[in-house]
């Protein structure tokens, strides 16, 4: 699997801003790369209710796995315990398999 690009994070993280809206979900900010040197991910909560910044790593690392990243941001934000938890990163996974499903056309003999 080839790492991700900056331009594959940017679209990711405005789908799965869009995606959270509308789960009525808190909206972090998506950022790159984390401030702590040596770690995928951080996550920083803003005030009560108001969202916060997910900061991933995007170099040299599949896109599946800094999606991963970003989801459980949302969930973490979000303050989300199961099955709550469970259900929202389902349905945010299943809003970014544009980005993590290859879908192959099919051969004609």
């Amino acid at each position: 699997m080839r790492p991700a690009g900056t331009t594959h994070f940017t679209a990711a993280a405005r789908v799965l801003a869009m995606r959270a809206q509308d789960l009525g979900l808190a909206v972090p900010g998506f950022r790159s790369p984390p401030r702590i040197v040596g770690v995928d991910r951080t996550v920083k909560r803003g005030r009560a209710g108001t969202g916060g910044v997910v900061a991933v790593r995007v170099a040299d690392r599949p896109l599946t796995a800094i999606i991963g990243d970003m989801i459980e941001g949302v969930i973490v934000i979000n303050r989300l315990t199961p099955p709550d938890a469970d259900r929202v990163r389902t349905l945010l996974w299943r809003a970014m398999l544009q980005f993590t499903a290859q879908v192959h056309e099919p051969r004609v003999a």
